[in-house]
């Protein structure tokens, strides 16, 4: 199965059919990338792998002289953003189904680019950030975030591992989206491929948060096996998940610990001194005392 089939079938259709809660998993992430994005009234705001159009909403409340484009893969998720973008009304949004790597964007249409984790899925990098980089005008900004390297350890990869033996599957059946997820885990990758696509005045930071995968324990197992349609799973088998899942409740929910990195960049020319200026309040402390965003590390280029 192809990332775009991914997508474009189970995977897609499930993210589509439970935005909330996918949206909730990730939000922890929201203000270091909404910072580091440093959007303007006026700006013209092109979300990449924009899924159900949250962060291409919450661009729009920022941009309300400005427009924003989210563009995306999937059907199903595209079809949903425009459905939650009409009930909130945002008449300077616009969405297309389309791939990134490839769409004709009018050329320097844009103030910025950012997103959400959707830019790892990408047949060729730097093609598609060289694409991107034409969307933007001289100067133009690049904002988006992506996964760490998993951690064998890591709070999430040990919890969400021990499910999926108790499952008796791997708990990402698509294995193309699975190896994308990775393909910018590595800060020397990202300057790389970013550089190629002549972006200049790069900057990795890495971010951690906590993750909300369900309001409890057997909240975030229903939610889990349904990721995998069609699944049967014994009492015996969920009741052995809802354990493993005891000690992260809270409060809040079901918490898991992840990081990300989030990165910036610029177009063509350097940047001028007020997007110098944006970049580097970017690379102040993102802590958010409700999510628990903790800065961690910081890598530039020259």
């Amino acid at each position: 199965m192809t990332v775009a089939e991914a997508w474009n079938g189970p995977l897609g259709q499930h993210w589509a059919a439970h935005p909330d809660r996918y949206d909730a998993m990730l939000d922890g992430f929201d203000t270091a990338l909404f910072d580091a994005a440093a959007i303007a009234a006026g700006d013209r705001v092109l979300d990449i792998g924009c899924g159900s159009g949250l962060t291409t909403r919450m661009a729009a409340r920022r941009a309300p002289a400005g427009r924003v484009t989210g563009v995306d893969i999937s059907a199903p998720l595209v079809g949903r953003a425009g459905e939650l973008t009409d009930t909130e009304r945002f008449p300077q949004v616009d969405y297309r189904l389309d791939d990134a790597q490839t769409c004709a964007f009018e050329p320097g249409g844009y103030d910025l680019a950012i997103s959400r984790g959707g830019v790892m899925f990408f047949a060729d990098p730097v093609a598609a950030f060289t694409n991107i980089a034409g969307a933007l005008r001289p100067g133009g900004r690049l904002a988006f975030i992506c996964p760490q390297p998993a951690q064998p350890d890591g709070e999430e990869r040990k919890a969400l591992g021990l499910l999926a033996s108790l499952l008796g599957r791997d708990h990402t059946a698509e294995k193309a989206v699975a190896t994308a997820m990775a393909s910018l885990s590595e800060p020397e990758r990202i300057h790389e491929v970013l550089g190629a696509a002549g972006f200049t005045d790069i900057r990795v930071t890495g971010v951690s948060a906590d993750t909300c995968w369900g309001k409890d324990a057997a909240d975030a197992v229903g939610f889990f096996v349904s990721r995998a349609p069609g699944l049967t799973v014994s009492d015996a088998t969920r009741a052995a998940m809802t354990e493993a899942l005891l000690p992260h409740e809270s409060p809040r929910g079901v918490m898991l610990r992840a990081g990300v990195w989030t990165v910036t960049a610029h177009t063509g020319r350097r940047a001028s001194r007020a997007g110098r200026d944006c970049a580097d309040r970017a690379q102040g402390p993102c802590a958010d005392g409700a999510q628990g965003l903790i800065r961690q590390e910081s890598r530039d280029s020259p």
